[in-house]
């Protein structure tokens, strides 16, 4: 299994930031611009349980999985969403993303992705797999975070 996690300070209300973790399809993309699509399939209240179905465009390809809500918690200074799905029966995946208030204006995210590989022959792939796309998606929110209050300030 393969561990990346990743914090950075975003200059934005943590409300702000969490709009693009727990909002509409429209706020999500904005940070995955791959998801096209995003269904309720079961809702909870708590939160945890809850089942979308998703669909990832890569390339040409589009798949389509389920996504659970494994983790769920919503307070005015920390906010935390974990979500597992499996992806094309070859990996076993988790994100979980963390908001921390720092102060009015500034907030931790912290994001942690594993990654399990189900088929043998994937295991060796997943041995090079290097964290700039995890990276450059921490980046992203951090960016759009920013974007957002800059526009709202205008």
């Amino acid at each position: 299994m393969k561990k990346w996690t990743k914090d950075v300070e975003i200059n934005a209300p943590i409300e702000t930031v969490w709009k693009f973790f727990d909002g509409t399809l429209e706020n999500m993309q904005k940070i995955m611009p791959e998801v096209v699509e995003n269904k309720p399939i079961k809702i909870t209240v708590e939160g945890v349980g809850s089942v979308y179905h998703q669909k990832y465009k890569q390339g040409k390809r589009i798949e389509s999985y389920e996504v659970e809500t494994l983790e769920f918690m919503d307070t005015p200074h920390k906010k935390k969403l974990k979500v597992g799905f499996t992806l094309a029966n070859l990996f076993e995946i988790t994100a979980y993303y963390e908001l921390q208030k720092i102060n009015e204006n500034k907030t931790l995210f912290t994001y942690t992705a594993t990654n399990r590989p189900l088929k043998w022959f994937v295991k060796i792939f997943l041995m090079f797999a290097s964290d700039k796309v995890f990276r450059q998606f921490v980046q992203r929110v951090k960016a759009e975070a920013e974007a957002d209050i800059s526009i709202d300030n205008s």
